[in-house]
């Protein structure tokens, strides 16, 4: 289904990572991507075994029916929700949460991170690179992603699969959708994309083409797998692996890694754990995280915009993502039809960390670019045709969710002014969320890589790791 509101129309599909016909190694993308970072080895590496996942919310959560509702707020602020107590003293959520008031000992809340950018263009690469970007619109990052820095400093490590992954739908899979390019880094440091929900019966890595004889037959996952294993029986017995030159061995070593084919295939998962995360893309993008970390992948960032289950079609109401102005969904019945979605997969991946034992390996935070205008707005919905309530863009007060990665939990760090506008208690900015992510993968944020002019440019210009999240 294509975006009915989307920030960003017609986006265009990103080049494959491996193009069809890997055994025409004259072709093999991924191996020239491996010899352009040999050529830049200036990297450092964390000895520690941990991982970021990012659940990306595009478009802008509402903070003021998620997770800063003010209920003493004038009736044009506080919308149509009640906060509701959770099991951590003095944390509430809204009341459309009720799986977050049972596992909010396992998570923090910050309600006090602000930034100036009220585009969504702007708003994604302030936010999605701790620096000022120089144009306030568009998608074309000037600096890169931090997950693309994280991979950069990464990029000897050699887990069997890719070091930075994304997840999203059809169609957005282009690297400045969502800002996630790696400029001066170059664009062998962007993410490797999963497109598609990982539900659906079709679902496959088109990312790890086999070959080209297979190109036609991708139908389905068993014939996915059953690739896997004909290209790595085709390639033992041909030798050409011993023919290709250590960039192409490693190429193919991705491309025909058992580890790989495993932490890509939910099938792996009891329909137990896949029902507790729920049969929706959001769900099951949210355990396929789970995998891909806990299989060594150092970054992974899934986008949570529809929600909407298969073979369910999404309401005139809603919105694809979560920008939600009145123009593009009535927020209140937008909320009704999302938030369960969002608290079920949300939770089942916080229980779940801890649950495995990655709670300290992993850190989790969840957020979109800016939230939204404390004050309701109304207009008549585009799709509706009639007057409906929404919020606007709003980056000067955002709520989140982080959690495992071994910090503390169970509370809220920061608040906002009355009525949801401002930051009153502990103002914090992207690039405190990001010092610390940093910190926890053991990268030195004032370590510096060349920009295009070769002037050295830190990872962050400025930042410090969130002192109430740090652990004892």
């Amino acid at each position: 289904m294509e975006p009915r509101h989307s920030f960003q129309a017609s986006p265009t599909t990103r080049r494959s990572f491996l193009r069809t016909g890997a055994l025409a190694l004259s072709g093999l993308g991924v191996a020239d991507v491996l010899r352009l970072r040999a050529r830049a080895q200036e990297t450092g590496r964390s000895a520690e075994d941990t991982a970021v996942i990012l659940l990306w919310l595009p478009g802008g959560p509402p903070h003021m029916e998620t997770y800063d509702m003010k209920p003493d707020a004038p009736a044009e602020y506080r919308g149509d929700f009640k906060p509701i107590p959770t099991n951590a003293p003095g944390v509430q959520v809204c009341e459309l949460l009720p799986r977050h008031a049972r596992v909010a000992d396992r998570f923090t809340l910050i309600r006090s991170v602000a930034h100036d950018f009220a585009d969504h263009g702007g708003g994604h690469k302030r936010f999605l690179t701790g620096r000022d970007p120089k144009e306030p619109t568009g998608f074309v990052n000037d600096y890169p992603m931090v997950g693309s820095m994280a991979a950069k400093v990464r990029e000897g490590r050699n887990v069997g699969l890719p070091n930075y992954i994304s997840g999203v739908d059809q169609n957005r899979s282009d690297i400045d959708v969502f800002s996630f390019g790696a400029a001066y880094l170059g664009s062998s440091y962007g993410p490797f994309p999963v497109i598609g929900d990982p539900n659906s019966p079709k679902f496959a890595i088109k990312n790890l083409v086999m070959n080209a004889a297979l190109a036609s037959q991708r139908d389905d996952r068993e014939t996915l797998l059953h690739g896997f294993d004909q290209l790595r029986r085709q390639t033992d017995r041909s030798g050409v692996m011993d023919a290709m030159d250590e960039y192409g061995r490693k190429a193919m070593q991705l491309m025909t890694s058992e580890k790989a084919r495993i932490a890509f295939d939910l099938s792996h998962e009891p329909d137990a754990l896949r029902d507790r995360y729920g049969r929706h893309p959001w769900g099951q993008r949210a355990l396929l995280a789970r995998r891909l970390v806990e299989a060594g992948s150092s970054w992974v960032t899934m986008v949570l915009e529809n929600p909407t289950p298969p073979g369910a079609t999404m309401p005139l109401y809603s919105c694809y993502n979560w920008d939600s102005h009145a123009v593009n969904c009535h927020i209140f019945d937008d909320a009704r039809y999302r938030l369960p979605i969002y608290d079920q997969a949300v939770t089942a991946l916080v229980e779940d960390l801890y649950d495995r034992g990655l709670d300290k390996k992993v850190l989790l935070i969840v957020t979109g670019e800016f939230g939204r205008t404390p004050r309701i707005s109304y207009s008549e919905g585009t799709a509706t045709k009639v007057k409906q309530p929404g919020r606007d863009h709003w980056p000067s007060a955002m709520s989140m969710l982080v959690a495992g990665g071994g910090m503390r939990t169970g509370q809220v760090v920061g608040s906002t002014d009355s009525k949801g506008e401002h930051p009153k208690d502990r103002p914090l900015t992207p690039n405190d969320l990001w010092a610390t992510a940093f910190r926890h993968l053991g990268i030195d944020t004032e370590k510096t890589f060349p920009d295009h002019g070769g002037r050295p440019m830190s990872i962050l210009p400025y930042g410090e790791p969130i002192r109430e999240l740090l652990g004892s």
